[in-house]
């Protein structure tokens, strides 16, 4: 059997830098032969985060969140996967409310509250985070270097990929912003610098699973 990368997009906006970053990593995943399910967690049916009913904690359920809503079909996707990749824009400093649903949905269900033993995952695997952001690439790295921490010790081990300052809208004339947002250094910057990033992200795609 063929392996399958889970792609969870945790942004909103289809065609944009999140999306076509996913597009490109996904791309990379599938041209060493591996299948991918992809979930856009804007579409999905009503979820939530965690709802802190320690469902997870019993010994028939553990490591598995007993919730049932939108979510559902992806965590049990992830459970079986090979490997994951989230992008996710960042929103007001941090990555989007989706994103930290499944983020609280995901690690802790794995988190057992044993010194010995802090995770019960049994399937771990390795896991590519995408933040796009208005912002410099490192104004945030702390909060990602957090993310990549947590996820590598309850998912599997994690690379980060962030792409910063990034354009927002095609026309920033119509808006309000010009006064803030230079549009047409960030135009020029999507064109010259997004399409090498796009290549990155391909190639981190393609070495995903080793």
């Amino acid at each position: 059997m063929g392996k399958k990368i889970v792609v969870v997009n945790a942004g909103p906006r289809k065609g944009w830098n999140t999306d076509t970053l996913l597009i490109e990593a996904s791309k990379g995943v599938e041209s060493t032969g591996a299948e991918i399910e992809r979930f856009d967690l804007f579409r999905l049916e009503k979820y939530t985060g965690c709802i802190s009913c320690f469902g997870c904690k019993k010994m028939n359920f553990k490591g598995h969140c007993v919730c049932k809503d939108g979510l559902t079909p992806v965590l049990d996707a992830i459970r079986k996967s090979d490997g994951l990749i989230i992008g996710s824009p960042n929103y007001l400093g941090d990555l989007t409310a989706s994103f930290r649903a499944l983020y609280e949905r995901l690690v802790f269900q794995n988190l057992t509250y044993n010194a010995d033993t802090p995770c019960c995952n049994q399937n771990v695997i390795p896991v590519l985070l995408i933040m796009t952001s208005n912002s410099p690439d490192t104004a945030y790295l702390d909060k990602m270097e957090n993310y990549q921490q947590v996820l590598t010790m309850f998912v599997g081990p994690t690379e980060l990929f962030i792409s910063g300052d990034t354009l927002q809208l095609k026309d920033y004339s119509k808006t309000d912003w010009p006064w803030y947002f230079d549009g047409e250094a960030k135009l020029k910057r999507h064109e010259t610098i997004f399409p090498q990033e796009c290549k990155r992200v391909y190639e981190m795609g393609s070495t995903l699973i080793k």
